[in-house]
């Protein structure tokens, strides 16, 4: 059996148009028929979303959407944070005199809903969609800081990368350039990856922190000394027995049991949020209720971006700039992102590339603009829907899932921010190891591969971005072809891009001698 063009839902099979009573089933995308049984529909679903094909279920797939959500759920909360500083003009995202916080927080939640759902519905890949953390920072902390700049010439720059990458992908480039990197790198890109969300379970449950100078120490001053690093050890190894006794839903379980002993503890012992003054906190959320738990989302970010705003205040060369530093960074995360999610789903074709390619990054593509519509920053694929994945989830039912999760964290918001990072890292470390065993599929004798594959690895989790781990790879690998005389080997688009990632690790120098 061949598998269809790139142009279909998924890439896979079709199935027949007939189930095994004889009873003929609706095309996709199309609704039974109003008197039909509950049979027929859930075959309608089956074959839309092919999951049968890639043995699948119902079941699995909302198990598989909802643990994808708990693992994402941190960006409700930390996106807020990230923009809710001043721009260079003193004003606030969203308007007030006050950081912004819930409307922020709703706004993130409702992009990356609708454009998850996207994901699930027309591309039919198990991957989600939100506020990029790399992305949103260079907003917060360098776009708008500028002098003149405010936040709506920042998401500005957003929605001018993101039509940039609409178009990469419109004329093929984007896929063609993901086609042109050789199957070892892109295995090696995503171990690196695996290794890189093991890192920042580890830094987010408070077990790896920053000791003197740029030094990473382990726990607090060498020991585990605080009760939310114990709740995060408990539920790494309540998660690595689930794994191992192979329980269904084991990071579900895992989360939900964590999260519950979070609250409890906090309620008995009020550890409030983690701070310089109480390094014993909780991360990021505190896992309690304030006030009710439902509440009206106000979505005044929504639209507040400005296209011609950055050329007035820092002309086209300096837009140009900004716009390709950011590219660069959006656009390759999510090709390491779709492969890793692929290689855990087993949901690659024979060129290790993913079902559904073109539709996958024209949907990232359009998560960009929609980022920087909304005011949220750009949107961009996220390697957490690995945690789903590893649970279970193989099509884009699981993104729809998860999209319609973070709509309804629009109204219950409060319910969404009460996991702490430490309930939540356990499954982020789970998943980076099961990521890490494809590491036997490199060619580690043969050394003109095994050293571009190493730089790529490592690069990802000490350099702490996908992004400069992928370029480091890409770079890499052109300087050793060439050295052993095999350059004609090299993809046309491997030399430009790896020229392009000389050029970003070298936009430093660049934006001061442009005085930026």
């Amino acid at each position: 059996m061949t598998l269809k063009s790139d142009e279909s839902h998924n890439g896979a099979p079709e199935q027949s148009e007939q189930s095994s009573s004889g009873t003929r089933l609706p095309r996709d995308g199309q609704h039974a028929p109003h008197g039909q049984d509950s049979s027929t529909r859930v075959s309608a679903l089956d074959r839309y979303f092919h999951l049968s094909e890639r043995g699948s279920s119902l079941v699995q797939e909302i198990r598989g959407g909802i643990v994808t959500f708990f693992a994402m759920v941190y960006i409700l909360v930390l996106n807020p944070i990230i923009l809710s500083g001043t721009d260079s003009t003193g004003a606030y995202l969203g308007g007030g005199t006050q950081p912004n916080v819930a409307a922020i927080s709703a706004g993130t939640a409702l992009v990356a809903g609708v454009m998850t759902i996207l994901m699930g519905a027309v591309a039919n890949f198990p991957l989600a969609l939100a506020a990029g953390l790399g992305l949103n920072s260079m907003v917060a902390y360098t776009i708008v800081q500028l002098p003149g700049m405010t936040w709506a010439d920042g998401m500005g720059i957003i929605v001018l990368e993101g039509i940039v990458v609409v178009l990469l992908v419109l004329t093929g480039l984007r896929e063609a350039i993901f086609r042109a990197v050789p199957r070892f790198l892109r295995t090696a890109i995503s171990v690196g990856i695996g290794l890189f969300i093991a890192l920042v379970g580890l830094v987010n449950a408070g077990m790896i922190r920053a000791g003197s100078g740029t030094v990473l120490s382990f726990g607090k001053d060498g020991s585990i000394s605080t009760l939310p690093m114990v709740v995060f050890i408990i539920g790494l190894f309540l998660t690595i027995i689930l794994m191992i006794r192979q329980v269904r839903g084991a990071i579900l379980i895992s989360m939900v049991a964590t999260t519950t002993l979070s609250v409890i503890l906090e309620a008995i012992v009020h550890l409030g949020a983690i701070s310089d003054k109480n390094p014993g906190g909780w991360g990021l959320s505190v896992p309690k209720l304030n006030g009710s738990p439902v509440q009206v989302p106000h979505f005044s970010t929504l639209f507040q971006f400005s296209i011609v705003g950055p050329f007035e205040h820092l002309g086209v060369i300096a837009v140009v700039v900004l716009a390709f530093s950011v590219m660069l960074a959006d656009f390759f995360d999510t090709m390491g992102t779709m492969v890793a999610v692929g290689e855990e789903g087993n949901l690659l074709d024979e060129s290790g590339a993913p079902y559904g390619t073109k539709r996958i990054l024209m949907i990232d593509s359009l998560a960009a603009v929609a980022g920087g519509v909304g005011g949220v920053s750009s949107n961009t694929s996220f390697v957490e829907a690995t945690t789903g994945v590893a649970d279970g989830a193989r099509t884009g039912l699981a993104s729809i899932v998860t999209g319609i999760l973070f709509i309804l964290s629009t109204f219950f918001a409060p319910l969404a921010a009460m996991v702490p990072n430490e309930a939540a890292a356990p499954a982020l470390v789970a998943v980076g190891f099961l990521m890490m065993q494809q590491v036997m599929e490199i060619q580690w004798q043969d050394l003109a591969t095994a050293i571009p594959a190493f730089l790529a690895i490592i690069f990802m989790p000490f350099g702490y971005s996908i992004t400069v781990g992928i370029g480091v790879g890409f770079i890499s690998y052109v300087v050793v072809e060439t050295a052993l005389g095999r350059a004609r080997k090299v993809h046309g688009l491997m030399w430009v891009t790896a020229a392009l990632f000389v050029v970003y690790f070298l936009l430093g120098p660049i934006q001061s001698a442009l005085s930026l």
